[in-house]
């Protein structure tokens, strides 16, 4: 029998409870299945929140699986997609999975953050007994490690390749712009970053005036007088072009190369672009204005960071991991790292 449109929908939340029995009763193969379906849909609907229900699965399964580190990737990615979503219980969830991956993995700071944070978020929703489940288990957890010697890793422009270097591992990588608003966060760990100010050093410019203002020409961002702006003003379209351009060069790179991950990261890039230019018209083939200049940026550097990050993961995936972990993102962007991993930047 034919199946109905959108059948494998209902599925999803079934498949959830399913991953969850499951690694609770220690079923790696049952919660195997059921994160692989839940993945699958995902990737057939790419709804937000499918890809963030998926994403807590795989964190379920690979700590049952004792695969720490991608566990903490997973469920800092899902807490992450759950928050830009405006869904505070079920990014607790997952950042309570992420503390119990920082927790097995012996990284005890990071896992007492992240279970305080649950669980103020947990009491905040009402949800009181999970609330009480979290401070629980922060009672019973073992004191926090002392700070472990400083680490040097290497975040290093030379010409148009970075030279990136952590936790043992190094790599050469092309630059990216997301690369760039790194650079200047790894810089200043702790110091909130203006969007504006974040896009306008990038572009080699410096801020003027008042902290968190820049200048619209200088950041590319301009305003009208209504405080309103057309989605694309002509130095926004020559820069998603130019930005266009490096993903389709980044997709020929990866085909040729047969890397059919990092052709994806890219596509998914490009289906990201060509959707912002295609919400900037309306009808008549007008401009339709949004929101104020600092709006735009946050979405537009958020999602650069997160690309820039997923690359990251290719290659260098403790740091993909420390830097999900650690750089927040906003109106004011942050790289706030757990302080005792005790990392020194070099450039």
């Amino acid at each position: 029998k034919e199946r109905p449109p959108f059948g494998d929908l209902a599925l999803a939340p079934l498949l959830e409870a399913q991953v969850e029995i499951a690694v609770a009763t220690g079923d790696l193969d049952t919660a195997r299945r059921g994160a692989e379906a839940l993945g699958a849909i995902a990737g057939t609907y790419t709804s937000p929140w499918l890809v963030a229900s998926a994403a807590l699965a795989e964190a379920r399964v690979a700590l049952l699986a004792g695969d720490l580190d991608a566990a903490a990737a997973s469920s800092a990615s899902a807490a992450a997609a759950w928050a830009d979503l405006g869904a505070p219980y079920e990014a607790a969830v997952a950042r309570s999975v992420l503390a119990d991956a920082h927790g097995r993995a012996g990284r005890l700071a990071s896992a007492r953050l992240e279970r305080q944070a649950a669980a103020a978020a947990f009491e905040a929703f009402g949800a009181v007994g999970q609330a009480d489940r979290a401070r629980a288990l922060l009672a019973d957890a073992p004191p926090d490690d002392a700070p472990s010697a400083p680490t040097t890793a290497t975040f290093r422009l030379d010409g148009t390749v970075r030279t990136i270097a952590f936790a043992g591992t190094s790599a050469s990588m092309r630059d990216l712009k997301g690369f760039r608003y790194l650079a200047r966060l790894l810089a200043d760990p702790g110091r909130e970053v203006h969007v504006l100010d974040l896009v306008a050093v990038e572009r080699g410019t410096l801020p003027t005036g008042r902290p968190g203002v820049v200048d619209p020409g200088q950041s590319g961002f301009g305003t009208s007088g209504d405080g309103a702006l057309p989605a694309l003003d002509e130095q926004a379209r020559q820069a998603y072009q130019r930005r266009l351009a490096d993903v389709d060069e980044d997709i020929e790179d990866a085909r040729r190369d047969n890397d059919p991950a990092r052709a994806e990261l890219a596509q998914r890039d490009r289906d990201y672009l060509i959707a912002e230019l295609s919400r900037a018209v309306g009808l008549g083939g007008r401009l339709r204005a949004v929101g104020g200049d600092a709006e735009r940026a946050r979405m537009a550097v958020a999602h650069t960071l997160r690309y820039a990050v997923d690359r990251l993961a290719e290659q260098l995936p403790a740091l993909a991991t420390h830097l999900t972990g650690s750089v927040h993102t906003g109106t004011y962007c942050c790289y706030r790292p757990d302080p005792l991993s005790n990392v020194v930047w070099s450039s």
